[in-house]
């Protein structure tokens, strides 16, 4: 009831028509004005906070005007080169989250007409972002940080194999090569960024490039090396509490060994002991959810907001979520996760930008490598839209997720760990 009564509250805003308006005087289509009792109310709510979230980033960026536009917040021991980089960062960690939506979505109806208003957003987008001649062209390899966002770029168009690599056309894959090529001199240091330099040669592999194995082979034994246990890595050597097995790992492990995987027998064989784990994983994730919808406030890039989640969206598009978590339990968590980090006042900058912070702006939360465009992870939260709308996560009936069944009273199995 409370999180029915949460989703009701947000949609009274009347999203759809503000995110029309901005979009008309930009210049940029409209998204369709379809009102929220067009669609389901449960995905109605979902689709509203994507677009509140993509389309600030996506549209600017489709007229050559992200750099122009988006503003850069950053701390204030933030690294100087923050502004350089910004930009990829918001791009590349919106598209990973919308990416299943765009390729899997609708092609008739309401949301039909949204995704493709989306989809040809999308792809000016990308165009304005991989052209060298670009005003917005998204300096790839000229920092560290782009390494990582190369990853997140990557990991889009593995999560989109014909809206984001098949449909494209020849010129701008090939210029999209470049760009996630651009990035290969830029070393990895001996943590999770392993991951993103083996998703962009997976990324180059689906593109019919020339890819680099032995970056892919570095990735996946570190981190074999570096398992934590109880489905939960360590980010290099040591064990840190924190999200980063959900911000990245998981979901980078899980991405390439779909695409690469076949590619070399001993990776091959890592595939199911990844997937448990990673389905391990996803089990504390829902447990994590507070009857309210926060959760623990612990480690770094908390002001990642729901992207802490990644992992648990991933597997519920995935259809691997346990046995035990029902994927309308994690469609409600979720739904709560989203209202607590997106709707507190300050979440946005009156220009619909977001702002540091976990509910609402909170810049202390502001870490030296965070600015405005790191914030964007929060978009893999949307990765469930990539399910239709008569699948069971979207069309079952609402039910308490595992925390609220408990402090409740219900009578619920033990949790239990994994040892592989």
């Amino acid at each position: 009831m409370l999180r029915r009564d949460l989703i009701k509250s947000t949609l009274a805003t009347g999203l759809a028509t503000v995110f029309s308006s901005r979009a008309s005087a930009s210049g940029i289509p409209a998204p369709s004005t379809a009102t929220t009792s067009e669609f389901s109310s449960d995905r109605s709510f979902w689709l509203e906070q994507m677009r509140r979230v993509a389309h600030p980033v996506l549209s600017a960026l489709s007229q050559g005007r992200l750099r122009a536009t988006m503003p850069v917040e950053k701390a204030r021991e933030g690294a100087a080169n923050r502004g350089q980089t910004s930009h990829l960062e918001a791009f590349a960690r919106t598209l990973s989250g919308v990416a299943p939506w765009l390729e899997h979505g609708p092609a008739s109806g309401k949301e039909g007409e949204l995704r493709a208003d989306y989809l040809a957003m999308t792809r000016l987008a990308l165009a304005a972002g991989v052209n060298l001649q670009s005003p917005d062209y998204l300096q790839f390899g000229t920092t560290s940080q782009t390494l990582v966002d190369a990853g997140f770029l990557a990991l889009a168009v593995l999560r989109a194999p014909q809206e984001l690599n098949a449909k494209i056309g020849p010129t701008l894959r090939a210029q999209l090569a470049e760009a996630l090529r651009a990035v290969r001199p830029l070393k990895a240091p001996m943590n999770n960024w392993l991951l993103f330099a083996a998703g962009v040669e997976a990324a180059l592999f689906a593109l019919g490039e020339p890819w680099e194995r032995t970056r892919v082979d570095d990735a996946l034994r570190k981190h074999m090396l570096w398992y934590a246990g109880d489905g939960a890595y360590g980010d290099g050597p040591h064990f840190h509490w924190d999200y980063y097995s959900s911000y990245v790992i998981h979901p980078f492990l899980l991405a390439i060994l779909d695409t690469v995987g076949n590619q070399d027998e001993d990776w091959k064989a890592l595939a199911p002991m990844i997937n448990a784990r990673a389905s391990r994983y996803a089990h504390v994730q829902e447990r994590l959810i507070a009857p309210d919808g926060s959760y623990p406030i612990l480690g770094r890039s908390i002001s990642y907001r729901s992207g802490a989640f990644h992992l648990l969206c991933d597997a519920a598009l995935r259809h691997t979520l346990p046995d035990d978590i029902a994927p309308e339990q994690v469609r409600c968590a979720l739904a709560a996760v989203l209202h607590r980090t997106l709707s507190p006042e300050g979440t946005f900058d009156k220009d619909g930008w977001l702002q540091i912070g976990l509910a609402g702006h909170q810049p202390a939360l502001g870490e030296g490598y965070i600015s405005t465009g790191s914030l964007y992870l929060c978009a893999t939260a949307f990765l469930p839209l990539g399910l239709p709308a008569e699948d069971r996560f979207w069309s079952s009936s609402d039910v308490p997720w595992s925390s609220q069944k408990l402090w409740q009273g219900d009578n619920i199995e033990a949790d239990h760990a994994i040892d592989n």
